[in-house]
């Protein structure tokens, strides 16, 4: 058996709240392999995006230890693990988390630029033509549909050639269609480029997509038979 691209183990999630810490994950350990799709589901506030968050090193690990692609992140300081991140994982956000002042195809190039990517700017223009939004490249995101501005999220997210992919609720502030129009481009996106695809989602359909499905509650993973959407 290969090595896992992620493994936690034992892992652990304080935060500290107004009357004190506040403990939102308690002793994971998961295993995800290299190419598998992974749905994190469960009931709001079981820590479904805390842990997405900590795989994708966007929070620090109270306790436990997180190999991604055979390096341990929890030890990284942080410009080490700004540059892994940015070299190794694409990340999808429910609110977008595009720059308003920039063009769509200004969006996906500049990360690329700073990466010190030489193509940026063909390369963003390929990825916005993978989601349907060639036309779109000069317009602005206040110009743009909430699932015209998931859509450069995607191609944003994707452009790098990630081999970590990881989205928080990406169809969560879109309509049916809208959402199900960034389900198969996430899929795509998985398909095209071997990435390893982990999402949060409140979504059954897109849940029942996955290789597998991980359901927590109160901060711990139940077991594997509870697990099944």
């Amino acid at each position: 058996m290969t090595d896992p691209v992620l493994s936690l183990s034992d892992v652990s999630l304080s935060l500290m709240g107004n009357a004190g810490p506040v403990d939102i994950l308690h002793d994971i350990t998961l295993d995800v392999a290299g190419g598998e799709t992974l749905g994190l589901v469960g009931p709001s506030g079981s820590g479904k995006s805390s842990l997405l968050m900590l795989m994708g090193g966007l929070e620090t690990a109270t306790s436990g230890r997180i190999t991604a692609l055979g390096t341990d992140i929890t030890r990284l300081g942080e410009d080490a693990l700004a540059r892994f991140r940015r070299d190794n994982m694409g990340v999808v956000f429910q609110s977008f988390h595009l720059i308003p002042t920039m063009t769509a195809l200004e969006n996906v190039a500049t990360p690329l630029e700073l990466a010190g990517h030489r193509d940026a700017f063909d390369r963003a223009a390929a990825e916005l033509e993978a989601v349907g939004l060639a036309h779109r490249s000069g317009h602005y995101p206040s110009q743009m549909s909430g699932g015209e501005q998931q859509r450069v999220a995607l191609a944003r997210a994707a452009a790098p050639r990630p081999r970590i992919l990881l989205a928080d609720e990406p169809t969560g502030n879109l309509d049916e269609a809208n959402g199900a129009a960034i389900i198969d481009m996430l899929f795509g996106l998985r398909d095209r480029h071997g990435a390893t695809l982990i999402l949060v989602t409140h979504a059954t359909e897109l849940a029942r997509r996955c290789d597998r499905v991980v359901r927590l509650r109160d901060g711990r993973i139940e077991p594997a038979r509870a697990a099944a959407e």
